[in-house]
């Protein structure tokens, strides 16, 4: 039996009748940037995270460059941060002129060593981006607290970890900013690319809003003046209607901004999906208990953190035939992901930094020995005990 890593037909078809019908409705508003559609869902997903600001914009690394540049984050500043991880984390460090320094990993729970931070901050250091790998959950009280030790800002990087909980509180607005991506593959996947940011603080807010549009209009202005102490000479001289035709806020751009909107066929779209996403969450983390009760006697399988729940974006064993292993599976028909096969820090497009293999050791490992199986929710019985019937067998060879 063939089973592949991900089939995202399987859900569409699951909510056909329901997307089909909104994503029409929006084609026939002719609202097709921003509008009521975004609004609806940015409300939706306040209630449901528990947190003050949602701020929609067009992808998962967008939300970590205009985060960044909200905490006032610039070029030459050094930022903390993960080598295991998608290479959007350290590439919108990166983009925005700022250095990416990479901390080892935990063994356990793959994410970012608390403990191995504070060697790392320097004067340049201005904020730490940890990363919810695969869906778990970092200790992020341990890095609240050490940044408010050092005034650094900390943006949660919760791209896999849309619905995962840490001590009992959804991830979103535990730190000063988190972001999230809705690429398709993702736990809430949207039909093509779209992210989001959130935070309780309404100054970051505004200058978020800004950020995504150009850094025009009321948000800019005030976001300059958040920034950088430049007051609003607009302020007080506005017609009430905001959206005006001849709003002269509509053309003033106060910063130098993205086009980062969240276009309402996504947000329709993940409006849908928003309220079957813990029931999805639930059926990944039930794949994962049968994996791990099948598998824990012949591999490694995961240890998620005590304080946490996780989505499982992924479900990572370990062995030290990982390419072998993968090979192998594929002869069967059976699809597995790689994550990741090279860490952030000896990435060809990093070289500048001057990191070398050794240099992080926990992450290396980690890499040579990581298998991820599907896990999707749409997976069935029959295919979960042929992935768990395959690695058996490979493993029974293998001796």
């Amino acid at each position: 039996m063939a089973v592949e890593f991900m089939d995202l037909k399987r859900q569409y078809q699951s909510l056909k009748g329901e997307i089909d019908n909104k994503v029409i409705e929006v084609l026939g508003s002719g609202v097709y940037t921003s509008g009521k559609y975004v609004l609806e869902f940015e409300e939706n997903m306040k209630d449901y995270l528990s947190v003050k600001h949602v701020i929609g914009c067009a992808n998962g690394t967008d939300a970590i460059v205009l985060a960044l540049r909200a905490c006032g984050v610039k070029a030459g500043d050094e930022v903390i941060t993960t080598p295991f991880t998608f290479f959007a984390t350290p590439e919108a460090i990166a983009s925005i002129g700022a250095m990416p320094v990479f901390v080892d990993i935990n063994e356990k729970d793959f994410n970012i060593d608390p403990d191995k931070i504070e060697e790392k901050i320097t004067s340049k250091t201005k904020a730490i981006v940890p990363v919810d790998i695969f869906g778990n959950p970092c200790d992020i009280d341990k890095i609240n607290d050490l940044a408010k030790k050092h005034d650094l800002k900390v943006i949660d990087d919760a791209a896999q970890a849309l619905g995962a909980e840490y001590k009992g509180r959804k991830v979103g607005g535990l730190c000063d900013i988190t972001t999230f991506s809705f690429h398709p593959t993702k736990n809430l996947g949207a039909y093509g690319d779209a992210g989001m940011i959130t935070t309780n603080n309404d100054d970051y807010a505004t200058i978020l809003r800004a950020l995504r549009e150009h850094g025009a209009g009321q948000n800019g202005a005030k976001a300059r003046e958040y920034l950088f102490g430049v007051p609003d000479d607009l302020a007080g001289t506005i017609p009430a209607d905001i959206n005006a035709l001849y709003n002269p806020y509509k053309y003033f751009n106060y910063l130098i901004g993205y086009n980062s909107r969240l276009d309402p066929v996504q947000a329709v779209i993940l409006n849908i999906k928003l309220k079957h996403l813990d029931k999805f969450n639930a059926t990944r983390e039930r794949i994962a208990k049968r994996y791990s009760e099948e598998l824990k006697d012949i591999v490694k399988t995961p240890q998620p953190s005590s304080y946490s729940t996780g989505g499982f974006h992924q479900y990572a064993i370990r062995t030290d035939k990982k390419v072998e292993m993968g090979e192998f599976l594929t002869s069967k028909g059976i699809s597995t992901g790689a994550f990741y096969p090279v860490p952030m820090h000896l990435q060809k497009a990093f070289s500048y930094l001057g990191y070398e293999k050794g240099s992080l050791p926990v992450v290396e490992m980690i890499t040579s020995e990581s298998v991820c199986l599907p896990i999707y929710p749409e997976l069935t019985d029959e295919e979960i005990t042929e992935v768990i019937s395959g690695i058996k067998l490979f493993t029974s060879q293998d001796q």
